[in-house]
């Protein structure tokens, strides 16, 4: 009898979720985005700066650049608006790109609970805390999460494929952003002129320079983000009246540091390919590059930063994202028991 209302309980929350519409995931996922790419494009920039390398005034080969030195020489450049150099291709791939990472990610975890390997039942609440709707069925309003529960094993294939998918679809965009970031390319000026340019330089191929570094640091940093993510919300969720914010921004936090730490190395590599490919050509030789100009702690350089922006980007956009999901699962919930009321 257990079993069958815990798996009724999980079939139940399934729906709920399922209950949300494309346009939820989208919307939410876009404004996520927006809200993010906004505020921490500076960090962004540099840490594309820390990552490129660089020549001091005598042509020699900077091993280490401090992010003091950095931020006084695009002061110095290209003043305060210079550290948001950048934000028009972020939000051309943050916006959509979020939007559309989210809802593919939404449609993977579903699929992927209803094989009973990466799905996790869900316990059924006490009555006392559950509100029950006019049917006796328990209302949404007690889920403190809009997504799916998978096994760990779910979450980190589901993260895997979205974000490698979207990667390839907006690695284009990705490339211009590096490149925009960077101060090898003061030539572009916009987004049209900068994909001319790239095409004409490099060709098709250009479009998806350092794809492959991409794939490896986004792969596993999407898989273990979600893994990190679902632990530390069943974590933090057993502490008695902590917010909906703080459960989400404090997971997402802890998610970030952990699964940039790991993937690290892969982002360096990748924005090396993407700023300077001729030196950087393939992803073995730029690996090579990289340990040559600066040795094993080059594959870490901006690290701290993009901890920061990771850390901040999750609480922004996973608080954001949560929370307006929950806000239009449970006010279309509530318009539809009115609905079976009133009929």
């Amino acid at each position: 009898m257990a079993d069958s209302a815990t798996a009724t309980a999980a079939a139940s929350s399934s729906s709920s979720k399922k209950d949300l519409k494309a346009y939820h995931h989208l919307a939410s996922g876009a404004l996520s985005g927006l809200s993010s790419a906004i505020v921490l494009q500076p960090l962004d920039l540099l840490k594309t700066r820390l990552q490129q390398s660089s020549l001091d005034e005598d042509g020699k080969l900077v091993k280490r650049r401090r992010i003091r030195g950095v931020v006084k020489q695009v002061l110095r450049d290209d003043g305060v608006q210079g550290l948001w150099r950048g934000t028009v291709p972020t939000l051309v791939r943050n916006v959509p790109g979020v939007a559309i990472y989210f809802y593919s990610l939404s449609s993977i975890r579903h699929r992927l609970s209803s094989i009973p390997y990466f799905a996790v039942t869900v316990p059924v609440p006490s009555t006392s805390s559950t509100l029950l709707s006019s049917t006796g069925a328990p209302t949404k309003s007690h889920s403190r999460s809009a997504i799916i529960k998978l096994s760990s094993t779910g979450n980190l294939m589901a993260g895997a494929i979205a974000r490698t998918s979207v990667g390839f679809i907006l690695s284009p965009i990705t490339v211009i952003k590096a490149r925009f970031e960077s101060n090898r390319y003061a030539n572009y000026h916009s987004i049209p002129s900068a994909l001319a340019s790239l095409y004409r330089t490099n060709g098709i191929r250009g479009f998806f320079q350092g794809f492959t570094a991409t794939a490896v640091r986004d792969a596993p940093y999407a898989g273990l983000y979600l893994v990190f993510y679902e632990k530390w919300k069943d974590l933090l969720g057993k502490v008695h009246g902590i917010p909906n914010a703080a459960l989400h921004s404090g997971s997402g936090v802890m998610a970030a540091v952990l699964a940039t730490l790991i993937t690290s190395p892969a982002d360096v590599v990748k924005t090396r390919m993407q700023v300077n490919p001729t030196d950087h050509p393939t992803l073995r030789k730029a690996v090579v590059r990289v340990l040559q100009d600066r040795g094993p702690l080059g594959l870490f350089s901006g690290t701290s930063l993009r901890i920061s922006r990771k850390a901040a980007s999750a609480a922004i956009g996973w608080t954001v994202y949560e929370a307006l999901l929950i806000f239009l699962r449970d006010r279309d919930g509530n318009v539809q028991d009115l609905s079976n009321k009133l009929s």
